[in-house]
């Protein structure tokens, strides 16, 4: 986490800009806050479904060895 002393330089660096532009880049970093809030979320779904996506794709290796897959027809979905 960011230091009191680099927030408080932050905080002062975006009050010495007129007030139009502050609101821009405020509403740049909510954008930017909710993306890496986003990106977390995702990371995280992810890394818990981690194993259950390596069962699958064991499992469907499995089926093609023993012939029991067909290939997929592109046009049915």
């Amino acid at each position: 986490m960011a230091t009191t002393a680099t927030m408080a330089t932050m905080i002062k660096m975006l009050e010495s800009l007129p007030e139009q532009v502050q609101e821009r880049v405020m509403e740049h970093l909510r954008e930017y806050i909710e993306e890496i809030k986003d990106e977390a979320k995702w990371n995280n779904s992810f890394a818990k479904s981690q194993n259950k996506l390596v069962a699958a794709a064991k499992q469907a290796r499995k089926d093609v060895k023993n012939g029991k897959s067909e290939p997929m027809d592109l046009k049915k979905l």
